[in-house]
């Protein structure tokens, strides 16, 4: 029984090798802790200054130019420079951003435009580093446990995701705005006193500057790469079709459950939690494209399960089995893309990441607050994870080399076990 129990617990195998991992676990949860309480205040606070889900679905647009420039020069930078200085520049640069959101709270009469231009600042700056907060993973942690790498990260997303919404709408809700912010620009403080304890993380020899060439390179890497190219569509199509977070304080207004908002935000983190706390057997499977498709698409069932049904407990259930779905999703593709990518494109890969799982979220933020607008809030929710199921479908019959990936037999996945570089055998 006890070995049949430590075969579906997480493998905390990259906890004890790796003081860096370690660092950037707990950094990362100290971040996510006060990010989400800005997370949840913000729309909130766009709500009682405007009235409108399309004014709060608009702050999705306001960030999608700053997210898709930064991200794709990140990811250039992360290949060039010193990857722990990235991270711990923009780290602090989000830090004075949330200060910005403080003082505008604490005002007499708090003002709408600040709100948009931080949200494209924070958009630029997570672009900017996300790349290299990637990046580093392949670097700090064996081949062999990068699977359970990934399981322990998105472990360390879930406790905050859980326990970070729920308290950041009761502090929003008895404390205000400004108590919410403070919070937040705290644990920014803390983490970049952690962040600058990180070892350095220089660029490989005779890196490039970086450049539109280099850019472009490594887009030319992902387009020649079916697998890879498969896991950003699928997120893609995922997040634009079914992410309608940006308007789920209309929803709890609609089913008369306010009190619920916190618990719709972190209902989708227990689903995560609940299948990373059983995910031993994914450092044991080879066939990570299968749980990219598979995950994706219960994501969108189960989204759409929440906007048909109008009973608020029904709602919740099926917002987390939609998070165990995304995790399941996230998983293979952690894996695949670590598996596969060579280090010196890695930086530039990452900044093509970020732009499928994040500027997803963004179109899908517009896409539910235009769609509430016109056809109501559930039908906004509903109508979003059926268009998702047929969207994953289409691209799993268009990419089959992502649904028959195998990490046994995959060329670059081969190679990169080897410590050889896939670009030097195939060319971009």
């Amino acid at each position: 029984m006890t070995s049949k129990l430590a075969a579906v617990l997480p493998d905390l195998a990259p906890w004890r090798s790796s003081k860096d991992f370690r660092l950037l676990w707990v950094q990362g949860l100290v971040t996510y802790l006060g990010s989400v309480m800005a997370l949840i205040a913000l729309p909130l606070q766009i709500k009682d200054l405007t009235g409108s889900p399309l004014a709060v679905g608009a702050m999705g647009a306001v960030e999608l130019v700053p997210l898709i420039v930064f991200g794709l020069y990140g990811g250039a930078l992360a290949d060039a420079v010193d990857r722990r200085k990235v991270i711990v520049l923009t780290e602090a640069g989000l830090g004075v951003l949330a200060a910005v959101l403080l003082v505008n709270a604490l005002l007499p009469e708090p003002m709408l435009w600040p709100l948009y231009l931080v949200a494209a600042g924070v958009a630029a700056l997570a672009g900017l580093q996300r790349p290299a907060l990637d990046a580093m993973l392949a670097r700090i942690v064996p081949h062999d446990q990068l699977a359970a790498a990934a399981a322990l990260n998105a472990l360390r997303w879930q406790a905050g995701a859980i326990g970070g919404p729920a308290l950041a709408g009761l502090v929003v809700a008895y404390a205000g705005n400004g108590p919410a912010y403070a919070i937040t620009v705290v644990c920014f403080a803390v983490s970049v006193l952690m962040c600058r304890r990180l070892s350095p993380a220089p660029p490989v020899e005779h890196a490039a500057k970086p450049s539109l060439r280099g850019i472009a390179e490594g887009a030319r890497y992902a387009w020649s790469r079916p697998v890879l190219l498969g896991t950003y569509a699928v997120d893609l199509a995922a997040m634009f079709f079914a992410f309608p977070n940006a308007i789920f304080p209309f929803l709890a207004d609609e089913l008369d459950a306010d009190w619920s908002l916190g618990l719709m935000y972190s209902a989708g983190a227990v689903g995560s939690l609940l299948l990373s706390l059983t995910s031993g057997w994914v450092s044991r499977t080879s066939r990570h494209g299968l749980l990219v498709v598979f995950g994706a698409a219960g994501w969108g069932l189960a989204m759409a399960a929440a906007g048909w049904t109008s009973n608020v407990w029904l709602v919740l259930l099926c917002l987390g089995l939609a998070g165990a779905g995304d995790m399941l999703s996230g998983l293979g593709r952690s894996t695949i893309w670590n598996q596969t990518v060579p280090d010196r494109l890695r930086g530039r890969l990452a900044g093509i990441e970020v732009l499928s799982y994040s500027v997803g979220p963004q179109l899908g933020q517009v896409r539910a607050g235009a769609m509430a607008g016109w056809t109501g809030v559930r039908p906004a929710v509903w109508s979003g994870g059926l268009a998702c199921v047929a969207a994953v479908g289409l691209l799993a019959a268009a990419l089959p080399g992502l649904v028959r990936y195998d990490a046994r037999t995959d060329e670059d996945a081969q190679r990169r076990r080897t410590g050889q570089d896939p670009t030097a055998a195939t060319g971009p």
